[in-house]
């Protein structure tokens, strides 16, 4: 007697039931097939029968040859026989309800999708109003420099060189954090110097020289809570996840449009006035006139 090995692989229920179905279906493909060839024998026999002896029945109300009454009935038979395992069966069978099932488990998928977007919102929102609350006295600064187009740079440079927006970016974040992106801060020959860099990437595994690594925004802004005003300084995901925790933006608005592959986010006047402002126009050491502008918040 054989004896079933211990690491040998037993079929799943699943697959039974598949092959038991398929045994299902072919029985009764045969007894179609059966059904098929017997009606078209009684069929002939009883033409045969009619046309060569004459021999009649008579059906009410009327005379008629029998076999013909014989063949009707069995092509009626036939015909049902034919649609419950061809037509039927295709329609309202089992695979109609295993296409039925993925549909409305399509479905569902969906509705719980929604669902979770729904509720990941919803504690996004939470979250943005807790830490305001545990943030009180802390002002979160962004500094970007953007053209008339919110350009901010391409191929991860900058597209302009102004010496002034340069000095006034070192004034303002000097003795702070700056927090940016990955590639912000591989665009940069090295860390700012006297400045406490904080990088934010999805990778697990980097390392940056003279600078904290974390993984998300919040972790940024919980890392640095105990700097009044922390700088979020680029690039333009950075900006747009820090429009909801920004107290301030201290923008560098240059007066032209440019080509670029970067942008800062659009700055909505219902949430955000201007409180200060100042012009620069063109010369020897600036190609574009730019505007130093300063916006704040506006809280309900």
């Amino acid at each position: 007697m054989f004896r079933k090995k211990k690491n040998q692989s037993t079929i799943e229920p699943q697959q039974v039931a598949l092959v038991e179905h398929a045994q299902k279906r072919i029985a009764q493909k045969k007894r179609f097939h059966t059904h098929l060839l017997i009606s078209l024998f009684v069929v002939f026999f009883s033409m045969v029968l009619n046309f060569a002896f004459d021999y009649k029945i008579e059906l009410m109300p009327f005379n008629t040859y029998w076999a013909f009454a014989v063949g009707a009935l069995l092509g009626i038979l036939l015909l049902i026989h034919f649609l419950r395992v061809f037509v039927f069966y295709s329609f309202m069978g089992k695979v109609w309800e295993m296409e039925q099932m993925e549909f409305l488990l399509d479905k569902q998928a969906i509705k719980v999708e929604k669902l979770k977007r729904a509720m990941d919102k919803e504690a996004a929102l939470k979250a943005n109003a807790e830490w305001q609350r545990e943030n009180q006295n802390k002002k979160v600064t962004m500094i970007a420099a953007a053209g008339e187009n919110n350009a901010l740079g391409k191929d991860n440079q900058l597209i302009w060189y102004l010496s002034d927006d340069l000095k006034h970016f070192k004034n303002l974040t000097k003795g702070h954090h700056v927090i940016m992106g990955r590639k912000t801060f591989e665009s940069m020959p090295k860390a700012l110097p006297n400045r406490t860099n904080v990088i934010i990437t999805r990778q697990k595994d980097y390392k940056a020289e003279n600078a904290h690594v974390v993984h998300s925004l919040e972790a940024a802004l919980a890392f640095v809570e105990d700097d009044e005003q922390p700088f979020i300084i680029g690039g333009g995901e950075i900006y747009r996840q820090g429009l909801d925790y920004a107290d301030s933006i201290e923008l560098t608005r240059v007066h032209e449009e440019f080509e670029a592959d970067t942008f800062f986010p659009e700055i909505d006047s219902a949430k955000w006035r201007e409180v200060w402002r100042e012009n620069h126009d063109k010369d020897e050491k600036h190609k574009h006139a730019f505007s130093f502008i300063r916006y704040e918040k506006i809280h309900a």
